[in-house]
């Protein structure tokens, strides 16, 4: 049976709280929005810029819980300034079966990184029964 690579998590319009190209590599997220996403410490993550269109991935670390920190380092803190937009993604495999019943996780910020209420699983959930008829 094949496998398909799913949508796991993702953080949703995170502002860019700093931009450190001499630390070794990573971006640092808040411990709470790790949690929240389900992403543990040396996670692979997908980095999306909204602001500049630049695309890269890289790895989590923790940041202290309740700080709003998002930050990008080493190398791919060239690709981001701080208070551009960005959005934080991991991918999951899974099979066939498990796939048309998987709902990703998604959580919504505010402008200084605190999660808030907004459109989460339930939009996800609704398009997942839309795709299993």
């Amino acid at each position: 049976m094949a496998t398909r690579i799913m949508l796991r998590a993702k953080l949703h319009r995170l502002t860019l709280t700093g931009a450190d190209p001499d630390y070794e590599g990573s971006i640092a997220i808040d411990r709470d929005l790790l949690d929240a996403a389900g992403i543990i410490p040396f996670e692979q993550v997908h980095v999306w810029n909204v602001s500049n269109g630049e695309r890269l991935e890289t790895y989590a670390i923790e940041a202290p819980r309740g700080s709003g920190e998002a930050a990008l380092n080493g190398a791919a803190a060239l690709r981001g300034t701080p208070g551009d937009i960005i959005i934080v993604a991991t991918f999951g495999a899974m099979d066939e079966d498990e796939a048309r019943r998987h709902v990703p996780v998604v959580v919504h910020v505010d402008s200084r990184n605190r999660i808030r209420p907004g459109v989460s699983r339930d939009t996800f959930a609704a398009a997942a029964d839309f795709v299993g008829k």
